[in-house]
């Protein structure tokens, strides 16, 4: 069997993604990072969805110190406007680089010739390394950096979400039998969703625009 790793938040978009991997035949291990979030609470519902699951996970804690980012930093205020003209506060520098960079790692271990990452490029934040030709790059240097891609062994990288909008996104979670009342999207990680932060705003606007009710909505003690 294929083997695959997925690189799992506890959002709606990861969890996609790891449906949607299964769905395909793989046999997934899920990837899981704790880099001092403030919504500490989307790993535990990561952690759910993969003994949900029946899928093999590890929690990766990154210590760095040097983050400035408002989803790190509960002093900073999260951004909630709905348009900008600049990359929010709360974008993590390197994120996706070293989460990408981990996976890749763990693939080769595994012999795994996938690695899954639930980055979308049309409804989302706009950060930097959530762009196709961010993708387009670490797909070449991972072709320069792993021993196995050298001996003929590809992993490829793979952004199953990366042109859908979050409307699209939530009608194939629908059809994959994603359970979106275990997914966390809020930047918050309080008992309820803000439902005022960037992330909130856009998961509310792919429920609504797929006609299909967000089962957090009016949750009060998640």
């Amino acid at each position: 069997m294929r083997k695959a790793i997925v690189l799992l938040s506890g959002g709606l978009d990861s969890t996609t993604t790891l449906f949607f991997a299964l769905s395909k035949g793989y046999k997934v291990n899920c990837l899981i990072f704790d880099y001092g979030q403030r919504h500490k609470k989307e790993i535990k519902k990561a952690v759910s969805v993969c003994k949900k699951v029946n899928t093999p996970f590890k929690i990766v804690k990154l210590d760095l110190p040097w983050l400035k980012s408002s989803l790190v930093d509960k002093k900073k205020k999260l951004p909630s406007a709905g348009s900008r003209l600049s990359i929010p506060s709360t974008y993590v520098a390197g994120r996706n680089t070293i989460f990408l960079s981990y996976g890749l790692s763990w693939a080769e271990s595994l012999k795994a010739e996938a690695v899954f990452i639930g980055a979308n490029s049309l409804d989302y934040s706009g950060y930097p390394d959530c762009r196709p030709e961010y993708f387009k790059a670490f797909r070449k240097m991972a072709g320069l950096a792993a021993k196995s891609v050298v001996e003929g062994r590809k992993i490829k990288i793979l952004t199953p979400l990366i042109s859908r909008s979050k409307a699209r996104i939530v009608r194939l979670g629908k059809r994959l039998g994603v359970p979106f009342e275990m997914t966390w999207s809020c930047y918050k990680g309080e008992k309820s969703i803000c439902t005022r932060c960037d992330s909130c705003r856009i998961r509310a606007k792919g429920f609504q625009e797929a006609k299909i009710k967000d089962p957090l909505d009016g949750c009060k003690n998640l």
